[in-house]
């Protein structure tokens, strides 16, 4: 399984500026050229490591999540790595094998492996084996429930998890759900969607899920309310709530994204205090 992994860099005097980036009120594409040495970020208590942070709420842009691409040097990483304690997120391994320790067992991760680490949970991360990782961190204030029990800490891997078809498209896209759609546990979904050369999302789908897609292997055309947009591996989509939505996966190959969305609760009326 490939996955796309930026590596940093800056592009030469000699190239041309003009590029696919697109920052609207209703979406934004930050193509993977957008991911160089001098956007990086680093964090509190992390050891050797960077990221590109590549959707954060923000007026007019993400307002339920954010998202990091994280690139830990061998031997680097975390003792203290989340410092929000309302703070859900899922890890989405994309290059090396990195350590992580939950509430001390440890669970030696490699590319495809997924971890959803609830609020509160103790967590590190290393990146074992002398060599370089690179994760995706998606983070949400998670939205608790009385009566309703928060959801569990779990480590799986992409292969461990079926595509499920959607309906009427002869295994044309599907889904890869890494929890239940029914369970109103999670207030988030991350999940992987994938579609064979020719699949489409026949229809704009709009509704009320603000979405994150950062695309891992192949590329496709994507309708963005209004405006039909060529996406690659390595590229991130922020998509609004209700923002018009569709794809087309031309080929050669297989088109496949990490897709987050926010699910399960009402919408909130009052600003949180």
């Amino acid at each position: 399984m490939g996955y796309w992994v930026p590596t940093g860099g800056l592009p030469a005097q000699t190239e041309l500026t003009t590029d696919r980036a697109v920052f609207t009120d209703a979406y934004a594409v930050l193509p993977r050229g957008t991911m160089r040495d001098i956007v990086t970020s680093r964090l509190p208590f992390w050891d050797d490591t960077r990221l590109w942070v590549i959707a954060r709420p923000l007026s007019g842009f993400a307002e339920t999540f954010s998202w990091y691409v994280v690139e830990v040097a061998a031997g680097g990483g975390s003792q203290r790595p989340e410092g929000d304690p309302e703070a859900e997120g899922v890890l989405f391994v994309v290059s090396g094998d990195p350590i992580l320790t939950i509430d001390d067992t440890a669970h030696r991760l490699e590319p495809g492996s997924y971890a959803f680490l609830p609020p509160g949970t103790a967590w590190t991360l290393r990146a074992g084996g002398g060599r370089d990782a690179t994760l995706h961190w998606i983070r949400k204030a998670y939205e608790p429930v009385e009566g309703i029990d928060v959801p569990a800490a779990f480590v799986t891997h992409e292969r461990d998890v079926a595509v499920q078809p959607m309906p009427d498209t002869e295994g044309a896209w599907g889904t890869q759900r890494f929890v239940d759609p029914d369970d109103v546990r999670h207030d988030m979904h991350v999940n992987i969607v994938s579609f064979e050369p020719g699949g489409a999302i026949p229809f704009p789908e709009t509704h009320v899920m603000e979405h994150g897609l950062y695309v891992l292997e192949g590329k496709a055309v994507y309708l963005l309310n209004k405006d039909w947009v060529e996406v690659q591996a390595g590229d991130f989509m922020w998509l609004r709530a209700f923002c018009p939505q569709a794809c087309y996966a031309g080929g050669p190959g297989r088109f496949r994204y990490l897709l987050y969305k926010d699910v399960n609760r009402h919408p909130r009326l009052h600003a949180r205090v």
